[in-house]
């Protein structure tokens, strides 16, 4: 087993992650230009800055670096506003004695996922196998973090949920808007907020001549033959990863990290994560600090104005080595749906801050993932060489409400398999609620409900089965089993706009804080969520500039 960034045995109050400058961190940015000569984010030895200090006074902390808490540091610091982040993950900048600072999909180790003691693989078997092995334990990059009814997997590091998702930068179709975000004006998203967001996180489309020789993508192309043959519309799908590093990796003159097996345990090279776009150009200004192993466990208002935050600094083994209490003029909550809401649930149920609504919690549902696979014919091969970025779908949501994006199975081995995730219209929501005696937050989710999301998806899959004459794989995930029924990659809503808050994301109840992340998002995007979240958190930090005063 390879080496990871930092020893799981380090202790915190000697590691250097601890706080990041914006040397460090800009140190390997070179992805965001989309030029070729991509660099990890390792190229140079980076200064640190000191991690926020016990008893520190601070005009805004922000809790989480994902793609809401990174568009709010950029525009306040922008703005003039110092801006402090706390970060629960690591930040991932240094290689591992095998050069790479993220493993593979087929090798996890103890980089690869967040405080277990054995992987939890979305594809949990293979030709009938369990794959998942045992890992030391670390702040690894992938949380997969389990409830009764279900498994959230989730970003965990500097960057959020971007270091770990697959890319795929939808921006929803303009007619399904108002059933995603009812309270808010479609036109000002459309012309303004969704192109920002767009433009921030480097999003462009895959070169349709070059898709039709690689041989990455081989896979892709039956999954659109299949799909058509059966009547069903396919597409290209845009994401944030350099295409002209693709076509570098795939001619092999460049590292290779898409061509290489990595991307639900992070990419080094191509991939433009927030790390060389939004938080880049936050660490720019010189007004923004992130200290990383910190994770905050409450909020108070301060006897003096503003809040009283408690943060807890971890080392790699997740243990509190020091507690710290810091003030805040205004406080955002950007931990993602999941961190978001389970910590605004407690701080209301034990007092903290028991002003906060009775909304808050409600409203969380999966985007309705669901995944399966199918097993094609020996004539139909999908490549020993698959590129982990997704790029193409099949839509068949206006009639059977699914959308189901082409995935790879990069196993290095021929297959003749088609893998799927598909996003479904379900409207099953879940609740956060208190657990007093467990001293825990419990979520209501129940397996069950993926029922609604696998006939949605049946509405394409059996009937490309029956054409094709092909059947659905049943050693995928275990248990002769057809569908994953039990994760989500998309987890949204929590903290509902204009419920939990109002229409921009301010907590009702408290004057400075804010929910400013994927928690506002009633449960379904009908797309990748990510530039929706993105392009929300744009919108709100306009008006919270505009008339609160910083």
């Amino acid at each position: 087993m390879s080496h990871t960034p930092q020893s799981a045995s380090s202790d915190i109050a000697t590691d250097t992650r601890s706080g990041v400058s914006r040397r460090g961190f800009l140190a390997g940015a070179g992805a965001a230009a989309g030029a070729v000569a991509v660099l990890p984010a390792f190229t140079a030895a980076p200064a640190r800055a000191a991690a926020i200090s016990n008893g520190a006074s601070v005009p805004a902390l922000i809790i989480g670096t994902g793609y809401g808490g990174s568009v709010a540091a950029l525009r306040l610091a922008q703005a003039g506003v110092p801006v402090e982040m706390v970060e629960m993950g690591m930040t991932w900048d240094t290689p591992g004695s095998d050069g790479k600072i993220f493993p593979k999909v087929t090798a996890p180790d103890k980089r690869a996922y967040w405080l277990r003691t054995k992987s939890k693989a979305p594809v949990s078997n293979f030709f009938g196998f369990p794959i998942d092995s045992d890992i030391p334990r670390y702040t690894g990059v992938l949380d997969a973090e389990e409830f009764a009814g279900i498994t959230v997997y989730q970003g965990r590091g500097v960057g959020g949920g971007s270091l770990v998702n697959g890319g795929m930068a939808v921006t929803p179709k303009r007619t399904r808007f108002a059933g995603i975000l009812p309270s808010v004006d479609a036109n000002e998203m459309y012309d303004t907020y969704y192109p920002r967001a767009n433009a921030g996180l480097g999003v462009g489309q895959i070169d349709a001549t070059w898709f039709e020789s690689a041989d990455c993508y081989q896979y892709a192309r039956v999954g659109r033959k299949h799909a058509q043959r059966s009547g069903f519309a396919w597409t290209f799908v845009p994401d944030v990863y350099d295409w002209n590093y693709m076509k570098a990796e795939q001619a092999g003159t460049v590292p290779r990290s898409a061509l290489d097996g990595q991307v639900m345990y992070g990419n080094d090279y191509g991939k433009k994560s927030l790390v060389q776009t939004y938080l880049a150009q936050a660490l720019a200004t010189g007004r923004v600090n992130v200290s990383s192993l910190h994770k905050v466990t409450s909020v108070t208002p301060a006897s003096g104005g503003g809040y009283t935050v408690t943060i807890d600094q971890i080392n790699t083994n997740g243990d509190t080595v020091a507690t710290k209490t810091v003030t805040a003029a205004k406080v955002f909550f950007a931990a993602g749906s999941v961190g978001t809401s389970k910590l605004l649930v407690k701080l209301k149920a034990t007092g903290a801050l028991p002003l906060l609504n009775n909304e808050v919690g409600k409203g969380w549902g999966d985007n309705g993932n669901v995944m399966c696979g199918r097993a094609n014919h020996m004539w139909d091969p999908t490549g020993t060489l698959q590129s982990t970025i997704p790029c193409s779908g099949i839509d068949n949501w206006d009639a059977g409400g699914a959308f189901a994006e082409v995935a790879p199975l990069p196993t290095g081995i021929e297959t003749y398999a088609s893998l799927y995730l598909s996003i479904t219209n379900t409207t099953r929501r879940a609740e956060f609620t208190w657990n007093a005696a467990a001293n825990k937050v419990d979520l209501s989710w129940q397996t069950a409900w993926k029922q609604d999301s696998i006939n949605m998806a049946k509405s394409i899959f059996d009937k490309i089965n029956s054409k094709e004459g092909t059947i659905y794989r049943t050693d995928l995930f275990g248990g002769y089993k057809i569908w994953q029924d039990g994760l989500t990659y998309h987890p949204l809503g929590g903290v509902v706009l204009n419920k939990a808050t109002d229409n921009y994301g301010r907590l009702q109840g408290y004057d400075g804080l804010y929910a400013i992340d994927g928690s506002l998002i009633p449960g379904n995007t009908t797309v990748n969520p990510f530039v929706t979240i993105t392009a929300l958190a744009e919108r709100n930090i306009d008006n919270i500039l505009a008339n609160d005063p910083m």
